[in-house]
């Protein structure tokens, strides 16, 4: 943080200036973003706290991951592709899924 200060120094330096940090025996951290998600399986953690404000300081090797994006199925869709093709709910359930959750889709793909 501050180059040429040893470690007391520095934690004085920190305590003169209001600033206390506190290191966090995490295990893993995931942050999840709209699209992915980044994953820190052996994180060094901890937190700074400035003023009243928390900063979390997070160090370590990670990965990504995609969101599973399985589309939300509700009665109302079974019923409207039930009604459009006259199969069982069970397979309009399978044709939504398949579809990703496009109903016309899934109507279509049924009328096939």
């Amino acid at each position: 943080m501050f180059p040429g200060m040893n470690q007391r120094q520095m934690k004085q330096a920190m305590k003169q200036m209001g600033i206390q940090q506190v290191e966090i025996d995490a295990v893993r951290v995931i942050i999840e973003c709209p699209d992915k998600k980044i994953i820190f399986d052996t994180p060094q953690v901890s937190t700074v706290n400035m003023m009243g404000q928390n900063m979390w300081q997070i160090a370590g090797e990670s990965h990504e991951e995609a969101l599973e994006t399985a589309p939300s199925i509700d009665e109302e869709d079974v019923k409207t592709v039930t009604d459009q093709t006259g199969v069982s709910e069970e397979d309009a359930k399978k044709a939504i899924e398949d579809a990703e959750g496009d109903l016309a889709q899934a109507i279509m793909n049924l009328q096939d």
